[in-house]
């Protein structure tokens, strides 16, 4: 009987996306709303209202909506007004993103390599390239545990040195029981659709800083002048706001952030049990000494010395209808920073470098049906050999 469902269930599958967001009642009831009343640009309630609420949740006081993570980063950094060719400390093991805020700026990115463990940056050279000229740091949390962060926050307040938590994978997450995106200067967050909150697309910026606050809200909206001449504006800004449907859909999102990280842990949890005699993979563990992973994504890192390669084993996964997503590819090797000369081609990275090209991650989002993870296993470890 078992095998019998087991067949049927086989016959199921069809094509397993990386990512497969869930939309709930509450984002549709939202949605019409904005639609019915015709607030669908920027300024209506919806923005202030998830605005607000996500700040809370966060435990921030102020938020600014935008349109997208990236934009978040931007702004961010910009209303820090840093000055040119002031030093921002980035991992290189992230996404393109990190590095070009801090280029567009005309600040200098200075990159750290990353962990092979837990696949953040390493807070030791965090440490050792902190000079006088180092500005801002950009904490990325990468995939599914934060960064350790005490020793840089401690370093940086001490030294005036602004901080950027970069949560944008981190919604919901808690470093030493307390909220991710509540630390540093400002956060930033994304809402892209494979993200634990979606907005379709959509970042923000949380923050305690009134004066802050009001600067990135001007520099969303083009800094348009505020006293005698709207059309006068005082400084360079971006269109970069986020619509009123948008924000509707990140409240229904937000109502059940909590069913979306148990579902996440879930995952993970699924996956470690059914994956863990593999002794060609390494995957992260459940929890470590300050957090409990995440799963914004659930990462495979192929261990030295095996014979089988990453891009075959997703070659063979994109065959049984799995499809997967590399790791980041790290700054330092990115065609377009070496063609314009940013980073010394000498300076090497060795853990980000293996991890690019050994990493790969599999179908992680919350609409996954488990027994689709458990295809996904089952190929995996046959593809490995394993019983």
């Amino acid at each position: 009987m078992k095998l019998m469902k087991k067949k049927l269930r086989l016959k199921k599958i069809k094509f397993i996306p990386v990512n497969v967001p869930k939309v709930f009642k509450e984002e549709k009831i939202f949605v019409k709303d904005c639609l019915d009343t015709n607030w669908i640009s920027s300024e209506g309630s919806y923005v202030k209202k998830f605005e607000s609420e996500f700040a809370n949740y966060n435990n921030r006081k102020f938020g600014i909506a935008v349109s997208s993570g990236t934009a978040a980063l931007e702004i961010a950094l910009k209303a820090f007004n840093l000055k040119t060719k002031d030093e921002v400390i980035i991992p290189t093991f992230s996404i393109i993103s990190t590095a070009l805020c801090v280029i567009k700026l005309g600040l200098k990115p200075i990159l750290v390599d990353s962990g092979l463990s837990d696949w953040n940056m390493l807070v030791n050279q965090v440490l050792k390239k902190i000079n006088k000229r180092t500005k801002a740091i950009i904490i990325t949390h990468i995939y599914g545990f934060p960064v350790d962060m005490s020793r840089i926050l401690r370093i940086a307040k001490k030294k005036n040195i602004k901080i950027i938590e970069d949560s944008a994978e981190m919604i919901g997450q808690k470093y030493k029981n307390r909220m991710c995106g509540s630390f540093g200067d400002a956060s930033t967050f994304s809402f892209y659709a494979n993200k634990h909150i979606t907005t379709g697309e959509g970042g923000m910026i949380l923050t305690n800083d009134k004066k802050f606050y009001k600067k990135c809200m001007s520099l969303r909206n083009l800094c348009f002048g505020l006293k005698t001449n709207r059309f006068d504006h005082d400084d360079i800004g971006w269109n970069y706001r986020l619509t009123n449907v948008q924000a509707a859909i990140g409240c229904g999102q937000l109502k059940n952030i909590s069913w979306i990280i148990n579902r996440k842990r879930e995952i993970g949890k699924r996956y470690t049990k059914l994956l863990k005699k593999n002794t060609k993979i390494y995957i992260q563990p459940l929890n470590n000494n300050f957090s409990k992973n995440i799963y914004w994504v659930f990462g495979i890192l192929i261990k030295p010395n095996t014979k089988i390669k990453r891009n075959y084993v997703m070659e063979k996964l994109l065959q049984n209808k799995i499809q997967t997503r590399p790791f980041f590819y790290p700054m330092h090797k990115q065609a377009i920073f070496k063609k314009m000369k940013i980073f010394n081609k000498n300076e090497k990275y060795p853990n980000s470098e293996y991890l690019c090209k050994n990493g790969f991650y599999l179908p992680s989002g919350v609409g996954i049906k488990n027994f689709e993870i458990d295809y996904i296993c089952r190929i995996l470890n046959n593809i490995f050999k394993i019983s």
